[in-house]
């Protein structure tokens, strides 16, 4: 599978294009439709998967999705925010265990409860090879996402911890909504200062 992505909008958002046995698969149709679109090229883009409800990760989906034909997908609890928000129709609601598919290649869907009730994480795991985490704003190199109350700080930060660094290893590649990529093994000795800061 071919990974390429591109840096939009004012919040400088990374949206992710995975390619295999060629059609394509968007991760956050965040902004500048036209930078996305060249990004695209001629490949059909079968997907589109936003990981959460929050306005810098929506801004081009409706035209994205005019303009390619795409299943959208989102995690079913923000599914409803999006639809509202970005005035387009998601095909198909997911969340833990459930797969999406680009080509031959399936992805797993993680939920991670805190930044957003509804955020999720993609997960591609090859046989040949390191697993590679796409985590919207859950996840991030030195912390996790932000997050408005205790609450969901612990939510947040007990998912991660569950549903990523206890399940996959320090090799795992972690490409965040925003920003740089980072691994689990360089992010994995901040656990415990993590919670205790709070943040």
């Amino acid at each position: 599978m071919e990974i390429t992505s591109a840096v939009v909008g004012p919040m400088h958002n990374n949206a992710y294009l995975l390619v295999d046995a060629g059609e394509a698969l968007l991760i956050d149709a965040a902004d500048d439709p036209a930078v996305l679109l060249a990004l695209i090229g001629d490949t059909p883009v079968r997907t589109i998967v936003t990981t959460h409800q929050h306005r810098d990760h929506i801004a081009a989906l409706a035209t994205l999705a005019s303009q390619t034909g795409a299943r959208l997908v989102a995690g079913t609890p923000d599914a409803d925010a999006i639809a509202e928000h970005a005035g387009v129709q998601i095909d198909e609601r997911v969340w833990d265990g459930d797969t999406v598919k680009v080509g031959d290649v399936e992805l797993e869907v993680i939920g991670l409860v805190g930044h957003t009730p509804g955020s999720i994480a993609l997960a591609y795991t090859p046989a040949d090879g390191p697993a590679h985490l796409f985590t919207g704003d859950a996840l991030f190199p030195g912390g996790v996402g932000k997050t408005h109350t205790p609450e969901e700080f612990t939510s947040l930060l007990d998912d991660v911890t569950s549903k990523l660094f206890d399940r996959f290893g320090d090799d795992t590649t972690v490409s965040p909504g925003h920003g740089d990529a980072t691994t689990l093994g360089d992010e994995r000795p901040q656990l415990a200062e993590w919670r205790e800061r709070g943040w």
